[in-house]
């Protein structure tokens, strides 16, 4: 009779290695969700500054680029962005973001390579999730710039939202509840942490007001992006009645434990997932991401506001993008890199290989030679000293 689960050894709590999903296929899975969820919020985050916009009226030239250049630095591509570009304006910067193919994190270039990783795990995947990839992969693939100032970039952006909306309810409604279904999930929560600081970095450090600004027009209107930007300007009312606050947004955004685009569930969710994939993959001693990340967690559950805002914002931000990155990649190296094969190196271990099999018989069978030998002349000696032996 079995002891009971609880009493087994940890070890044993562990899936069979015969049945650990292959790291390719958790790669791809991952990858399909974060490149996804990437182009849903840069597709609001595009939108919702072209609204903005609206409400300025006409901006010189200093100006537009004072709105866009920090959305550019949001996203990591400043470089690039100078490199193709001469002035940051209203096309400069919806092109470069939406339809740039040399941009990698490009609204086209992430809807193609989530379709491309749902392509190498077609077989994992429901139907109706790779056909709602492959639609929003062919319909990036047929817009054209001008097409999407002639036919109203807001109905373009927010054909990109839905794309991102309604496979995310296919994937909870068709992916069984398995492995690939946790790594999707972690991709998808990751990414939302990650973007949710970048897009709290972008106003408080990068567009920080003069004192004289703080709580102005342009202070809440920006602020109001802000919370558009992350679909939560109406769960933010809910949860506060009074005018939108700096202060209060920053505390929405961060630390609200039911918000699921705020920074505390989002990471709240990564460390139950990450929880599953280790119970699932041992992981190797002394790289648990689970164990490290709970940390994480537990802080954002003691933090206050204010005291976060007095230390430095932008740092703190900082500190949790270090995090969120730190913890994606120990799941990355233990359980979806595989690296690259070198061919060459393999022929030549295995030719190695069968030249030491073919070896170890003949270094074994000459033991046999000499023992046999010495026997035949100990035979013949004995017989040539012994006259009984001898014949007459």
């Amino acid at each position: 009779m079995s002891p009971p689960p609880s009493s087994l050894p940890e070890e044993t709590h562990c899936r069979p290695k015969s049945s650990v999903m292959l790291a390719r296929v958790a790669g791809s899975l991952y990858w399909m969700s974060r490149y996804l969820e990437r182009a849903e919020n840069q597709a609001r985050l595009i939108d919702v500054n072209l609204n903005l916009l609206l409400d300025f009226g006409h901006l010189s030239s200093s100006q537009l680029k004072d709105h866009w250049l920090p959305i550019v630095r949001s996203s990591g591509d400043e470089e690039l962005f100078a490199r193709l570009y001469q002035n940051a304006d209203n096309r400069s910067v919806t092109e470069f973001m939406s339809l740039c193919r040399d941009n990698p994190n490009s609204l086209i270039s992430c809807i193609s390579a989530a379709r491309e990783n749902a392509r190498q795990v077609r077989d994992q995947i429901s139907s109706e999730m790779w056909e709602v990839l492959n639609e929003a992969h062919h319909f990036i693939q047929r817009s054209r710039p001008q097409d999407l100032w002639h036919q109203g970039a807001s109905a373009f952006y927010e054909r990109i939202k839905r794309y991102s909306h309604l496979f995310q309810g296919i994937t909870v409604s068709t992916f069984s509840r398995n492995e690939g279904f946790e790594f999707i999930q972690f991709g998808k929560y990751l990414e939302r942490a990650d973007q949710i600081t970048r897009l709290l970095d972008m106003k408080y450090h990068i567009l920080l007001p003069t004192a004289a600004e703080v709580g102005g027009a342009l202070d809440s209107a920006q602020w109001h992006a802000i919370l558009r930007s992350a679909s939560a300007l109406e769960a933010y009312r809910r949860a506060y009645v009074s005018e939108v606050h700096y202060l209060k947004v920053i505390e929405f955004l961060l630390f609200d434990p039911h918000f699921p685009r705020g920074l505390r569930f989002c990471c709240q969710e990564m460390a139950h997932f990450i929880g599953l994939i280790e119970q699932h993959h041992c992981p190797p001693e002394g790289h648990s991401a689970s164990r490290r990340f709970a940390g994480f967690c537990a802080r954002l559950e003691r933090e206050h506001v204010r005291a976060v805002v007095q230390r430095g914002l932008h740092e703190y931000l900082d500190e949790a993008q270090l995090e969120i990155a730190e913890a994606g990649n120990l799941l990355y190296q233990n359980y979806m890199y595989h690296p690259a094969v070198d061919l060459n190196a393999e022929i030549r271990f295995h030719q190695q290989q069968e030249q030491q099999q073919q070896s170890e018989p003949q270094q074994q069978s000459e033991p046999l030679q000499r023992q046999t030998a010495d026997s035949t002349v100990t035979e013949a000696t004995s017989k040539a000293l012994d006259p009984d032996r001898n014949p007459r």
